[in-house]
C-alpha cells in the first residue's frame, strides 16, 4: 500500500524508499521533516498550478535538497545547495535514472535559494522551490487547508524549527564563508558570525583589475 498524507501519496518505488532511508540515517530528524514536509507542500502546489511534476523526481529533489548543509560532496568549497545537488545527482545515476532526470533534480536543488528563477522553470524545479518557500518562509500558509496541513504537522512535526534551523543553517556555512557571496546564504552569516561582512556587488565592480 502506498504511503498517503494528507490526500497526498508517497510514490511507491525503491529509489524513494532508498532515498528515505538514506536521509533519516545520514542527516538528522531536523532535516528528514523538512524535507518530508518540503515535498508535500511542493504536491499542493503543482496542484493549485495544476502542474503535474514527476512525483518521484520531485520527492528525490525534496529529500536531497539540504544535505549539502550537513555533508560536503567533494573536497571543493562550493555552495551547500550544489553539494546536496551532486549528491542526489549521483544518487539517480547510479541507480540507472535517465540523465535528463539527474539533471531536473540537480537544477530543482542546486536553484532552491535563488529567488525569481526556479518558479519559471520545469514543474519539479518550480515546485521544489516553491515547497522550500512554504516551510521556510511561509509562502502560500493562509492558502492551505488546516485539516490538509494538521495531517501534515502530525507526522511532520515542526517542533523548534526556525531556532533548530538558522542554527543548521549556520554550521553548514560558517567553514565556507566565501561561497555565499551573491546569495541569500550570506544574510545568515551576517546575522550570526561576528565580524562577517559580505562582499557586495558594488565592492567586486569598485575592486576589479580594470582601470576604469
Amino acid at each position: 500500500m502506498p504511503e498517503v498524507i494528507a490526500g497526498l501519496e508517497v510514490p511507491e518505488t525503491a529509489a524513494v524508499a532508498e532515498a528515505t532511508r538514506r536521509i533519516q540515517e545520514t542527516t538528522s530528524p531536523l532535516i528528514y521533516h523538512h524535507s518530508r514536509r518540503v515535498f508535500f507542500f511542493s504536491l499542493i502546489h503543482a496542484r493549485k498550478l495544476g502542474v503535474k511534476p514527476d512525483p518521484e523526481l520531485l520527492y528525490l529533489a525534496a529529500m536531497f535538497h539540504d544535505t549539502g548543509l550537513l555533508t560536503p560532496f567533494s573536497d571543493v568549497e562550493q555552495r551547500f545547495e550544489v553539494d546536496g545537488a551532486d549528491h542526489a545527482r549521483a544518487f539517480l545515476l547510479e541507480r540507472g535514472f535517465p540523465t535528463a532526470a539527474a539533471e531536473t533534480v540537480w537544477t530543482a536543488i542546486a536553484l532552491h535559494t535563488t529567488p525569481g528563477i526556479p518558479d519559471r522553470m520545469a514543474p519539479e524545479i518550480a515546485t521544489t522551490y516553491l515547497g522550500v518557500l512554504t516551510d521556510v518562509l511561509g509562502f502560500g500558509l493562509d492558502g492551505l487547508e488546516q485539516d490538509q496541513l494538521d495531517d501534515i504537522l502530525a507526522v511532520h512535526p515542526r517542533g523548534d524549527f526556525k531556532n533548530e534551523f538558522l542554527r543548521t543553517y549556520v554550521d553548514g556555512l560558517k567553514n565556507r564563508p566565501e561561497t555565499t557571496n551573491g546569495t541569500v546564504n550570506s544574510d545568515v552569516l551576517e546575522h550570526f558570525i561576528p565580524g562577517f561582512q559580505r562582499v557586495t556587488t558594488v565592492q567586486r565592480i569598485a575592486g576589479s583589475p580594470w582601470p576604469s
